[in-house]
């Protein structure tokens, strides 16, 4: 495609994005769909000059101030994806000189906005909580996510699959906390990969398998995973589970569930039991009561601890929004521990950054069902032969009480879970 054509689908994209009416990722799919002629070149710099623009809004906005022309043009061409000369080669002389005034302006003359990129009201408690280390995590959620790997350990030995990536030149190094995962540096087509179709492997997020390692569902036990969504941890507590006994996987939507459908078939697994279910008071729930070994609530959240992948959230999301998210997380945790069996274990989890979503909700089950002990995520890790265990974890007289994975220390997406075993 013509440098010039493709700047302007750049700046049509952008334009259908930046309304903020569905979903960043869902937008780049409909348009793509919408023009099938795109090649994987064209797609990956619509694409990432997309989401480098939500990445950066504030700073690209301020800059655009002071360019012409349509805003969305002035947008794409700051968060354009790809060489400068390539670039440059579909602007006019206004607009070289003008990118190459943008380019030399220096970090140390923005504003702290400009330089974080993230809302006021998500910026304050963030810098309340972290302190200095608010900064080297808002640096980290302006760049890319790596693609984590999860290898099916029912089908395959991580080694084994490292290998076969290595021979398709897919280069991958092993993930430094969970036992399953890779790392890859780029995007490559994996759909296409045998070790793909056959069901050796997932993408899933290092932190996300951490959730599903924290279960530490045994062979032969029942166990729930009650917000299963399109089930990628479902997946791995069925493999950890050796396809044995009973695993099922309720969600309110039963179109997130279709999602699970296809990989499920992939991976081998016979003992998960998707099921669709219309609340948390759903009477399938009810018949199960007192009878499960082990339940994680992966709640519904703001998803802010998934910015690096989706940024588009910090400017969906909203402090009412995340206060109604907050009473659904406490509803959602009561009615799920009502399943767990004496001795049985409860994992709450989210993919939030933010205490009232986390901390918050776990301290108040915990004053309210003194049935349930509390259990420190990190003695827990550490006895799976997690490395570094303590260093994930935060909370409790010794720092070990709940999960706490950020994007600048531990290059997850920021996660939290708490753990507690019923009396």
């Amino acid at each position: 495609m013509h440098p010039k054509a493709l700047l302007d689908a750049c700046a049509e994209l952008l334009r259908l994005t930046l309304t903020f009416e569905h979903p960043a990722d869902a937008v780049v799919s409909r348009f793509f769909r919408d023009h099938r002629n795109l090649g994987p070149r064209e797609r990956a710099t619509l694409a990432e000059t997309t989401y480098a623009v939500l990445r950066q809004k504030i700073l690209f906005e301020q800059l655009a101030r002071s360019g012409s022309g349509p805003k969305e043009r002035r947008l794409a061409i700051l968060g354009f994806y790809g060489p400068r000369d390539f670039l440059k080669s579909a602007l006019n002389e206004q607009e070289k000189a003008w990118i190459d005034a943008c380019d030399s302006v220096r970090p140390d003359e923005l504003l702290e906005p400009q330089r974080h990129n993230l809302p006021q009201w998500l910026a304050e408690p963030l810098k309340a909580q972290l302190g200095a280390g608010f900064w080297p995590l808002a640096e980290s959620l302006q760049q890319q996510a790596p693609l984590d790997l999860r290898v099916n350990v029912l089908q395959e030995k991580r080694e084994q699959v490292q290998k076969e990536l290595a021979q398709a030149a897919i280069k991958s190094e092993a993930t430094p906390y969970s036992p399953w995962g890779l790392r890859v540096a780029d995007k490559p087509a994996l759909n296409k990969l045998d070790a793909f179709t056959r069901g050796a492997l997932e993408v899933q997020d290092e932190g996300s398998q951490l959730l599903a390692l924290l279960l530490d569902a045994k062979r032969g036990e029942m166990v729930v995973d009650f917000c299963a969504g399109a089930g990628g941890k479902t997946l791995a507590i069925g493999a950890t589970m050796r396809n044995t006994g009973r695993l099922y996987a309720f969600d309110v939507s039963g179109h997130r569930l279709d999602a699970l459908k296809p990989r499920l078939a992939r991976s081998g697994l016979s003992n998960v039991h998707p099921a669709a279910i219309a609340h948390e008071r759903d009477e399938r729930v009810k018949r199960l009561a007192g009878k499960i070994d082990r339940v994680l609530v992966d709640a519904p959240c703001s998803g802010l601890g998934t910015l690096r992948r989706n940024p588009d959230l910090k400017w969906r999301q909203s402090p009412q929004a995340v206060a109604e998210l907050t009473v659904k997380q406490a509803a959602i945790l009561a009615s799920a521990a009502r399943l767990v069996k004496s001795g049985g274990r409860l994992v709450y989890a989210t993919c939030s950054v933010l205490p009232e979503e986390n901390e918050a909700i776990a301290e108040a089950f915990g004053a309210a069902h003194p049935d349930f002990a509390p259990l420190a995520a990190g003695e827990l890790l550490a006895q799976l032969k997690v490395e570094g265990a303590a260093s994930l974890c935060s909370g409790g007289d010794d720092g070990l009480r709940y999960l706490r994975l950020w994007p600048h220390l531990h290059q997850t997406d920021g996660f939290f879970a708490a753990v507690w075993q019923r009396k």
